[in-house]
């Protein structure tokens, strides 16, 4: 199987926060943009693996600003690492403010993937070869965010989680 890039799995999804998708302080709820976030990131792991994809974890959310009403809501999905079945895919929360036209990041969240044939078990895919800065740094971080959890939920020892004891050592 050829490696790919993270950028052949790119998914950028650009929305309106409307009323009802807010909260009494005229926000985004936090659960409409983690379903945003989800959906793109289902697409960007679908895209890498041309398989059927499921939501395995949801690894890390940030919620830095608040997405007021009528904001331009861009959410920009990549996959940073391709394990044996699984991926991490690593997104960025883009508002626009409506007058200025000016872009900030807001948020930003990491979710595993894995992807599964037909029948729902896992199956194999291709491996990633990061090309800029940013997508490598997020490449090697992601073997270390994978051992953390597989040690945190008791599937791995932490005397075996060769990139964790490199951060103490």
């Amino acid at each position: 199987m050829q490696a790919k890039h993270p950028s052949d799995s790119i998914c950028i999804m650009t929305d309106l926060v409307l009323p009802s998708e807010t909260n009494p302080l005229n926000n985004l709820f936090g659960g409409e943009l983690l379903a945003r976030m989800d959906r793109a990131a289902s697409i960007a792991a679908r895209r890498h693996s041309r398989r059927i994809v499921v939501t395995a974890s949801v690894n890390h959310v940030a919620f830095n600003r608040t997405i007021p009403l009528g904001s331009v809501v861009t959410i920009e999905a990549k996959v940073s690492r391709a394990f044996k079945t699984s991926m991490e895919v690593f997104m960025d929360v883009w508002i626009e403010d409506r007058e200025s036209g000016v872009r900030a990041k807001a948020n930003e969240a990491i979710y595993t993937f894995v992807a599964v044939d037909e029948t729902g078990l896992p199956t194999q895919i291709a491996e990633i070869t990061p090309e800029t800065e940013l997508e490598k740094t997020r490449f090697e971080a992601a073997l270390r965010r994978k051992q953390l959890s597989l040690v945190l939920a008791g599937k791995m020892k932490a005397q075996d989680a060769t990139e964790l004891k490199a951060l103490f050592q």
